[in-house]
């Protein structure tokens, strides 16, 4: 989505995506940027190599540069994600 822009350092700009989720995505990482996700809707997980993070509307959670992780909605999700603008999606 085309839309927000929000300065996270002076000389980095990031933005907000709004994505209505069911299903899995793959493992991957981001050696360079930090993910954060919030739910409005629905559940959302958050699969790292020791643990699940569950999110449920108005929880967020940030995954640090770096971290392999995967992102699943087993139903019909609606979140809030907010990256770096250079992010690669499927992962580094």
């Amino acid at each position: 989505m085309n839309g927000t822009t929000s300065h996270t350092k002076p000389d980095t700009a990031g933005y907000a995506t709004l994505g209505v989720m069911q299903g899995e995505y793959h493992w991957h990482k981001h050696d360079n940027d930090d993910e954060f996700f919030f739910v409005l809707d629905g559940e959302f997980l958050v699969d790292l190599p020791d643990r699940t993070v569950t999110l449920r509307p108005r929880e967020g959670f940030v995954v640090p540069r770096g971290l392999e992780h995967r992102t699943r909605a087993p139903q019909r999700a609606v979140i809030l994600m907010v990256e770096n603008a250079g992010i690669i999606p499927t992962g580094d």
